[in-house]
């Protein structure tokens, strides 16, 4: 006779993202149901059948076990999120200002949550009998054995026999019928990017190389450590990350590695996975939705240990997670800007914390903040200061536009860009043209009456694409044609102002007709095909210059590149943000990193209309230490982060005086609530509300609170913005308010 099992009471996390329901719901588990934490089940819920996430299981429950109803069933065989998942949505739902349900959808697949996606099959045949019985059956008929003989390895898949033995299908049919084969249906996974060109060399360490991978590795035995790694552009940070990893895998363990950019992930899965074979995996949002699930099926079931993916694959199901590296640290799309807006960083070094595993963040142009407190002892601070092989950095010249307009040159091309062009060209390198703008032209204005073409549904001008004669919004995506006459006035003088990617390819092929280029930006990129096409064409040489937006400042290894030009390269200097100066610099740094990686020197052209900004003469000389230097002093007198914590709590909905009252509100009550103590007030350097520099986004009217707070003891003042804000939203109809620490855009 069985022992009875005790009774067994879950807590679920229902998939409803409503924050009066943001809490675990407790429920029976049937007798004959086996439930694990991280499993998904499906529940009564009022009068709607719901599902859920296991949290957690226990013997014993606060309500009444007749008050409580059943969990209907399990949606999977086992868990699909790991404890140290559930614990990290835990943690998302108290920093990040979303509830649990939004945290939990965040880390899986939406393919998984819609059951749309189901395996991929394709007819594949196997021997029934053994091959001489088999053989005997087929008797005389020559192609039969052929295919029996072909089989006698294992299963083959139908269209690959077909391409050894044409009309393969027929002669299976009829092995068929014989009961010497049978055919059935092969699950195949979808494998993003298999047709790149793999290549792997050999690696030998350099000194620094050597000394970061020896400490990473002390680390890694030990199961903790957080570490900031600051190589210069060459160094050989992914030689670094490739032998930890490697070193990882031999300890069972798995790995994740975070890139900023779609565009880097085809490079890397390359090198991955000529290092790693089927090891390795690929998760970003620019997959097809079922090489998505496959590859996130992979890694659940632990058929791959090694994921490189873009921000989301910090939630990779890696079991036994050993390292996580960030690569390009620095990079703004490692936060999320919608819900839930988390800053994947952040979330990495919790997750480590909670799986035993390392942190390695690394770049070549270190954020400030996270720069500053490497220096404090937060992070471990490693240091490659010179290239592989003693190859030497790019050198740099900084042209001044304003001279070369007064000395009779008007093209975007400075004399000194076309001059060094025509000699790569001649001599059959390869250079970039670098433009942090897409489209041909910046905005459309009338020159009679002064007005531009704006967004019907955004408050900013929409950019003119040549491609189509169409206007399009980069915010929200609205598009339309180019108008003949001025909207507002109905004057014929409405022309193209400003340049971009498209206007500088235009240039480029009108003044160099015989080069062959070719452009990378988002409006030519929109698959990862097209984009794996891209650099499969500009590294083989068929394209002589590539023309890009930041996609190409990132991270990408052109051996053949020995010039680049940054056509405008104060563009984001006057941008409404405190961080423009670094972002400025380090764009700059990392574009001009790109030139001279192989065995030719580099040369790079950088072309400003503030030639004097130090944010440009340091990116010149390629100086991240000086640079610093002078940022942080900066930050120190205007108090900003890290000497500050600066909270934005947007607002957005339908009318603008709601959206304005309920931002005034909330200012008032905070207000109300600092001054009533001089203790709290001076924890606070600025609060006001104001309206958004994107006023209008999306048919939604925005406005902010903006608050800045000294770094110590910020904590409860945190805390009281937030518990304010979720209060009056829930008081106000038709307005939303999002919160952000330390927001990467203030747009």
């Amino acid at each position: 006779m069985t022992e009875e099992r005790q009774p067994l009471y879950a807590r679920v996390a229902v998939d409803l993202a409503n924050r009066e329901l943001d809490r675990p719901f407790s429920y029976r588990v049937p007798q004959d149901l086996r439930l694990l934490p991280g499993m998904r089940v499906f529940l009564p819920f009022g009068r709607r059948e719901v599902s859920g996430i296991v949290m957690e299981l226990s013997e014993s429950c606060e309500i009444e076990p007749e008050k409580l109803r059943d969990v209907l069933r399990a949606a999977d065989e086992f868990p699909i999120l790991a404890p140290e998942l559930l614990a990290l949505a835990a943690f998302m739902q108290r920093s990040c200002d979303c509830t649990l349900a939004q945290a939990l959808r965040a880390m899986l697949p939406a393919q998984l949550r819609s059951n749309k996606i189901r395996p991929l099959t394709r007819l594949a045949v196997r021997l029934v009998l053994p091959l001489d019985e088999a053989l005997k059956a087929a008797g005389r008929a020559k192609r039969q054995q052929e295919l029996l003989r072909l089989l006698e390895g294992g299963p083959r898949r139908l269209s690959l026999l077909e391409e050894t033995l044409p009309g393969a299908q027929a002669v299976a049919r009829a092995l068929e019928k014989k009961g010497t084969i049978e055919l059935f249906a092969e699950e195949v996974p979808r494998i993003p990017y298999k047709n790149l060109e793999i290549s792997a060399g050999d690696f030998l360490p350099t000194a620094h190389q050597a000394q970061a991978i020896a400490a990473v590795s002390r680390a890694m035995a030990q199961k903790g450590g957080s570490f900031l790694l600051h190589g210069v552009t060459g160094s050989g940070k992914t030689e670094v990350y490739m032998h930890l990893i490697r070193r990882v895998l031999e300890g069972g363990r798995g790995a994740i590695v975070l890139v900023p950019e779609i565009a880097l992930t085809p490079q890397m899965a390359s090198w991955f996975r000529a290092r790693f074979g089927d090891t390795a995996a690929i998760l970003h949002s620019g997959l097809s939705d079922g090489e998505r699930f496959d590859e996130w099926s992979r890694v659940r079931e632990g058929r791959a240990r090694v994921v490189v993916g873009a921000r989301s694959a910090v939630f990779a199901p890696v079991e036994n997670l050993g390292l996580l590296i960030v690569d390009e640290e620095h990079e703004g799309s490692y936060r999320s800007d919608t819900h839930p807006r988390y800053d994947a960083i952040e979330l990495a070094k919790e997750r480590c914390r909670l799986a035993g595993a390392t942190l390695l963040l690394g770049s070549a142009t270190p954020s400030v903040e996270r720069f500053a407190r490497a220096l404090r002892g937060e992070y471990e601070l490693l240091e490659m200061p010179r290239r592989v092989e003693g190859r030497p950095m790019a050198e740099v010249s900084v042209v001044d536009m304003r001279a070369e307009l007064i000395q009779g040159n008007p093209s975007i091309f400075s004399r000194e860009l076309r001059q060094r062009l025509e000699e790569t060209l001649h001599e059959g390198g390869q250079a970039l043209l670098f433009l942090n703008r897409r489209g041909y032209a910046g905005f459309i204005k009338c020159r009679a009456c002064g007005a531009s073409v704006k967004c019907a549904h955004c408050d900013v001008s929409m950019t003119y694409h040549r491609q189509g004669e169409r206007l399009v919004c980069h915010y929200c995506g609205a598009e339309r044609g180019r108008p003949a006459i001025c909207p507002a006035c109905g004057s014929a003088m409405i022309k193209p102002f400003g340049i971009g990617t498209q206007k500088v390819e235009e240039l480029f092929q009108s003044e160099f007709p015989g080069a062959a280029c070719l452009r990378m930006d988002a409006d030519t990129v929109k698959t990862k095909d097209a984009l794996v096409e891209i650099l499969r064409r500009f590294r083989s040489g068929e394209a002589q210059v590539l023309i890009g937006t930041q996609m190409l400042a990132k991270g990408h290894d052109f051996p053949k590149v020995t010039l680049v030009g940054a056509m405008a390269a104060d563009l984001s200097l006057n941008l409404p943000d405190f961080r423009s100066e670094e972002r400025t610099f380090q764009l700059l740094t990392q574009v001009a990193g790109r030139a001279g990686r192989g065995e030719a020197p580099g040369h790079v052209v950088v072309q400003s209309y503030e030639p004097g900004h130090y944010a440009v003469q340091m990116a010149a000389k390629q100086d991240y230490r000086a640079f610093f230097e002078h940022e942080i002093k900066r930050r120190r007198h205007g108090l900003y982060p890290p000497y500050t914590k600066l909270l934005r709590v947007l607002l957005a909905g339908a009318v603008e005086g709601d959206v304005r009252a309920a931002c005034e509100e909330l200012a008032q009550r905070l207000k109300d609530w600092f001054w009533a103590s001089d203790e709290r007030r001076k924890r606070i350097v600025q609060l006001r509300p104001m309206a958004a520099p994107l006023g209008r986004l999306r048919d939604e009217f925005r406005w902010q609170l903006f608050a800045k707070l000294y770094s110590a003891q910020s904590e409860e003042s945190l805390e009281k913005i937030a518990c304010e804000a979720r209060a009056l939203e829930a008081e106000t109809k038709g307005v939303r308010f999002d919160l952000e620490l330390n927001p990467s855009s203030f747009l």
